[in-house]
C-alpha cells in the first residue's frame, strides 16, 4: 500500500488546474501528429519532444504523458482507417481494424481500441507503481559486469527479435554504436569520429538523432511513395459500441493486457510479439472464428490492449535501470536527461517526487485521451485529408525548427537532415530503425560499465562475468541468438512470432507503396 499511497501523493500534485490543462494539450497534440499518416507514437513525441522545453519538469512530464499516449491513440485510428500502421506494433490492430472499418464498423473498431487502451493502459501504470520500485531496490547491488551483461542482453534481445533478417539488426546496432562514440574519450579527452568539426567533438544529442531517424527519415520514406492526393478515408460515424460488442471485447482487453505488460517490463523487444500472440489467442479462443480476416472486433480489442500493456510496462526497466526497449521509451528517456535526469537505480529514491509525479501524470493522460478523443475520432479523421506535399513540409518544417532551437546553432539542422537520409537508407534496405537509437543512447552505457569492470578486474576479461548473475544474463543472451537457428535447422518449416509480424508488416507495406 506504501506505493498506492505515493502514486495518490503523485496525482494530488499533478492533478492542479494548470497541469490538467497542459495534460489535455499534450493529448490534443499527440493525437493530432500520431493520426497523420506514417506517423507512430515514437516519431509524435520527438516531433513533439521542443515543445516540452520551456516548461517546469512536473508541468513537462505531464504534457509529456499526454502526447505519449495521444501519438498511439493516433497511430491505432490511421491503422483502422487507411490501413496505415504506425509501426509495427500497429500491424495487427490494421489487419482486423480496416476490414471493420470497410465494412461499416469504424466507429465501433476506434471505440474497442480506445477503451481497450485505457484499461490495459490504467493496469499497466499501476503495476508500474508496483514493480519499478522493487526492481530498482535489487538493482542498486547489482555490479558493473552484471549491468553490462544485462545492457547487451537488452541490445541482443531486441536486435534478434526485430525485422526479419538478424544480420539487418546487428548491422543497425553496430551503425548506433558507433554513432554513440561521437565525441571525446571518457579518460583520455581524446577527439572520436569528429571528422575534424569541432561540434562533433561533443556527444550527439539523442534527441536530433531520433527525430531525424524517425521524422525526417519516415516523410522521405513516405513523400518518396505516396502519390500527391489525399488518400480515400472511410467515414468514422459515431464512436460507441452496442451491448454485444462489450461483451466480446472485454476479455480479450484483459488478455491482451497480460501479454502485453511482461514484454513491455523485460528487455524482450517491444510489443510487437505480444500483439500477434494476443491475436492468435482471441482467434483460437473467439466463438466467431469466421469473421476472422473479414473484421472480428476481438481481432482489435486484444492486440491493442497488449500494446498500450506493453507501453506502460516498459516505464519499469527504464525508470529502474535507464534500460529504453522500444523506440518511444528511447525517445522518452532523451526527455528525462534533458532536464538532467538520469534514469536508474538511484532515480527512485533520490528524486522519488518527480517519479510519482510522472507516473501519475501517465493515469491522468490515459483518461484524458478517452475522454477527449472518442468524442472527437471524426474530427481527427478529416486530418487525414490533409495533402501530402503539405503534410510532410509541415513535418519538416517543424523538426528543423525544434533542432535548431535547441543550441540555436544551424550546424544541428545539418546534422537533423543527414540523420533524415541515414533513416531514408535504412528503410530503402530494410534495416531495423530502433536497434540503432538504442545502440546510440545504450552505448556509452556500455562503454562506461564495460571500463569500470575491466578497472575492477585490472584489465583481465574474466572480470566481466565475475558475478553470478552476469553468468546466468550471457547464458540467456547466447541462447537467444543460438536457439532460433537450431530449431530452423531442426524444423525448417516452423515460423517465429517475429517472422509472422515482420511478414505481416512487409504486406502493409507494400499495400502503402501501391496507394
Amino acid at each position: 500500500m506504501g506505493n498506492l499511497d505515493l502514486l495518490l501523493g503523485g496525482l494530488q500534485s499533478a492533478a492542479t488546474p494548470e497541469n490538467l490543462l497542459y495534460a489535455a494539450i499534450g493529448v490534443l497534440l499527440g493525437t493530432f501528429v500520431g493520426v497523420l499518416p506514417g506517423i507512430g507514437p515514437a516519431m509524435a513525441v520527438a516531433l513533439l519532444l521542443p515543445v516540452t522545453y520551456s516548461l517546469e519538469p512536473t508541468s513537462a512530464f505531464i504534457m509529456f504523458a499526454g502526447i505519449y499516449y495521444g501519438g498511439m491513440y493516433g497511430g491505432s485510428t490511421t491503422s483502422i482507417l487507411l490501413n496505415t500502421p504506425g509501426e509495427s506494433a500497429s500491424v495487427m490492430t490494421a489487419l482486423e481494424g480496416n476490414k471493420m472499418a470497410k465494412a461499416g464498423r469504424a466507429a465501433q473498431a476506434l471505440a474497442t481500441a480506445a477503451i481497450g487502451s485505457f484499461i490495459a493502459g490504467t493496469i499497466g501504470t499501476l503495476l508500474v507503481a508496483l514493480f519499478a520500485p522493487a526492481l530498482a531496490e535489487v538493482a542498486v547491488t547489482i555490479g558493473s559486469p552484471s549491468y553490462f551483461a544485462i545492457l547487451l542482453f537488452a541490445l541482443v534481445m531486441t536486435t534478434t527479435l526485430l525485422g526479419s533478417s538478424k544480420v539487418r539488426g546487428f548491422l543497425s546496432l553496430f551503425l548506433g554504436l558507433t554513432i554513440g562514440l561521437v565525441g571525446l574519450d571518457l579518460n583520455t579527452g581524446q577527439a572520436r569520429l569528429d571528422l575534424g568539426v569541432t561540434q562533433l567533438r561533443d556527444p550527439l544529442e539523442i534527441v536530433a538523432v531520433a527525430v531525424g531517424i524517425f521524422a525526417l527519415g519516415e516523410a522521405f520514406w513516405v513523400a518518396a511513395h505516396l502519390r500527391r492526393k489525399p488518400l480515400q478515408v472511410i467515414p468514422v460515424g459515431r464512436p460507441w459500441m452496442g451491448r454485444a460488442d462489450w461483451g466480446r471485447s472485454w476479455k480479450p482487453w484483459l488478455r491482451g493486457t497480460a501479454f502485453g505488460f511482461p514484454f513491455g517490463a523485460i528487455p524482450a523487444g517491444g510489443a510487437e510479439i505480444p500483439t500477434f500472440l494476443s491475436y492468435i489467442t482471441e482467434r483460437r479462443l473467439s466463438r466467431h472464428q469466421d469473421e476472422f480476416g473479414k473484421g472480428a472486433i476481438e481481432g482489435v480489442a486484444g492486440p491493442e490492449a497488449a500494446n498500450n500493456a506493453s507501453a506502460a510496462g516498459m516505464f519499469v526497466p527504464l525508470l529502474a535501470m535507464g534500460i529504453p526497449v522500444t523506440a518511444t521509451a528511447s525517445v522518452m528517456l532523451a526527455a528525462l536527461t534533458s532536464y538532467g535526469i538520469q534514469p536508474g537505480p538511484q532515480l527512485m529514491t533520490e528524486q522519488s517526487d518527480l517519479v510519482w509525479t510522472l507516473l501519475a501524470s501517465l493515469l491522468i493522460g490515459n483518461t484524458l485521451l478517452l475522454v477527449l478523443n472518442l468524442p472527437l475520432a471524426p474530427l481527427w479523421a478529416k486530418l487525414l485529408r490533409i495533402p501530402r506535399p503539405q503534410l510532410y513540409a509541415g513535418i519538416l518544417f517543424f523538426a528543423c525548427l525544434g533542432a535548431f532551437a535547441a543550441n540555436q546553432d544551424a550546424f544541428d539542422v545539418f546534422l537533423l537532415l543527414a540523420f533524415g537520409l541515414l533513416g531514408l537508407a535504412m528503410r530503402r534496405f530494410g534495416l531495423p530503425v530502433l536497434p540503432l537509437i538504442l545502440g546510440v543512447i545504450l552505448g556509452p552505457i556500455m562503454e562506461l560499465k564495460l571500463r569500470e569492470a575491466l578497472t575492477i578486474s585490472d584489465g583481465d576479461l574474466s572480470g566481466l562475468w565475475s558475478e553470478p548473475l552476469a553468468v546466468v544474463v550471457y547464458v540467456l543472451t547466447a541462447l537467444i541468438v543460438v536457439v532460433p537457428i537450431v530449431v530452423k535447422r531442426v524444423r525448417p518449416d516452423l515460423d517465429s512470432p517475429a517472422a509472422e509480424v515482420a511478414h505481416a508488416r512487409a504486406e502493409q507495406d507494400e499495400e502503402r507503396i501501391e496507394r
